[in-house]
């Protein structure tokens, strides 16, 4: 008798979980955001082996929105099975917002994720996608990365994507990557377009080198206002620090 009952709880349990995630499943397709959204926060809940299946299926549909649902569920689970789904949706999806949005959540997978990454760099040249992958490793201490990005993203025909490239050099002042990326800052602030050079002048504030100091004087007699206004104030900066000489 104790085991039928047991048998029986057991099948109601089973039966409404199953419900649960067939209404989840629902949801997560419903044309209210906010229906979604609930859905999906729901499902962040929930075991990996329940809720990585559901955004499997979700990940074949033809509705881009629906596929960057699913990846973004897919963050909420560090299982090999979301890692790998994560992984097929970068090698098969076209759509740049899908992309990112995959990028973001395998990001936090740490380092496993990290030469996928790189690849998918390398492989799709969207601006959207390439700036992600960048602002990624922005605030990480991976420089040999985000070096390796920075320089590839200065040869890229969109502006975008260059001055972010820009911005990421500013990032490894205090890194073995120091001396390379002044290299390349010098020649940025010489560059002829007005853009660069503005933006080479706002990448300087961080960098302790006496060469920068002698950039950020040569770029105060730039032929563009810009350009001498961002000099103007790193300098002025650095004179607040006691760093200008």
């Amino acid at each position: 008798k104790f085991f039928a009952i047991f048998l029986m709880k057991f099948s109601f349990i089973v039966t409404m979980n199953s419900d649960n995630l067939s209404r989840l499943e629902t949801n997560l397709r419903a044309d209210a955001l906010h229906i979604r959204k609930a859905a999906l926060d729901e499902l962040a809940l929930l075991p990996a082996d329940e809720a990585v299946p559901i955004l499997q299926r979700l990940m074949d549909t033809p509705d881009f929105g629906l596929r960057r649902l699913a990846v973004m569920g897919l963050g909420n689970h560090r299982s090999a099975a979301a890692f790998q789904s994560l992984k097929s949706i970068l090698e098969q999806d076209k759509d740049a917002s899908v992309l990112s949005e995959a990028a973001n959540s395998l990001f936090d997978f740490g380092e496993a994720a990290i030469p996928v990454l790189q690849s998918l760099f390398d492989r799709v040249d969207h601006w959207l996608v390439r700036q992600t992958i960048i602002s990624l490793f922005i605030d990480t201490e991976r420089y040999e990365v985000l070096f390796s990005l920075a320089e590839k993203a200065l040869e890229d025909e969109t502006q975008t994507v260059k001055e972010v490239g820009i911005l990421a050099l500013s990032h490894v002042w205090k890194s073995p990557f120091k001396v390379q990326a002044l290299v390349l800052i010098a020649q940025l602030s010489r560059d002829s377009f007005w853009r660069n050079r503005w933006r080479a002048a706002i990448a300087l504030q961080e960098c302790h080198d006496p060469q920068a100091q002698m950039l950020i004087a040569a770029l105060q007699q730039d032929e563009h206002f810009r350009v001498v206004a961002a000099a103007l104030e790193v300098a002025s900066y650095w004179q607040e620090e006691g760093r200008w000489t």
